[in-house]
């Protein structure tokens, strides 16, 4: 069986889901979330979340629990709702870690393969323009252990990823160095700076990819 894929996506849309406008108006992080699975015959589904007690908010749910500073809510919606959540159920693929924090909303889920993950993916930037993938990490195949990333090269832009391609290919990166920063920029017919600049660029990106 082909290893899995764990996915880390991040929304800064506050509408984008009633928890995370709540976590707005509360200005607190909400992670502690539980859904059920809505069966056929029903047109609601249910999602329970515990919040801090002490906020000075209004919301339009009341506590079902209280323990200590933390209040736990019942949130009844319709099935059709449009938020990230619903179209990563109709992928099979539920939420192992929800994440709602000042009107910002994180979601961890695993992909079976790099085949649904590039489907649900695809899914969530038409409907979530604004989707930030964060991290992919690919489970390790077979007993030795591996830590795997995958890096989202769509973040680069076109200049960005033919200038690092060149640097590659001309062994910028080798020591010691088989090419210098002025002859790539000659090969690439820009300056020197515009070379440094975008080669910083691309090399930032996939960094925060990596790390």
């Amino acid at each position: 069986m082909p290893p899995g894929i764990r996915a880390e996506v991040k929304f800064d849309t506050p509408d984008i889901c009633p928890i995370v406008e709540l976590s707005a108006a509360a200005e607190t992080t909400i992670d502690s979330v539980s859904m059920n699975v809505c069966s056929s015959d029903r047109t609601e589904c249910v999602t329970e979340f515990s919040m801090d007690a002490d906020g000075d908010f209004e919301v339009d749910v009341t506590p079902i629990f209280s323990h200590g500073s933390s209040d736990r809510y019942r949130l009844t919606h319709d099935d059709g709702m449009d938020c990230p959540c619903e179209y990563l159920g109709q992928f099979g693929c539920p939420v192992a870690r929800y994440v709602a924090r000042n009107g910002t909303l994180t979601i961890v889920f695993h992909a079976a393969d790099y085949d649904q993950l590039q489907e649900v993916i695809g899914e969530l930037r038409d409907q979530f323009p604004e989707v930030d993938i964060k991290r992919f990490v690919q489970s390790p195949a077979g007993e030795q252990s591996q830590d795997s990333v995958f890096v989202d090269r769509s973040k680069l832009t076109h200049r960005q990823l033919e200038i690092l391609e060149t640097a590659y290919e001309k062994g910028y990166f080798d020591r010691p160095r088989r090419s210098n920063a002025t002859e790539i920029a000659a090969e690439l017919d820009i300056n020197p700076s515009t070379f440094r600049e975008h080669l910083t660029a691309a090399e930032s990106k996939i960094l925060e990819d990596i790390l």
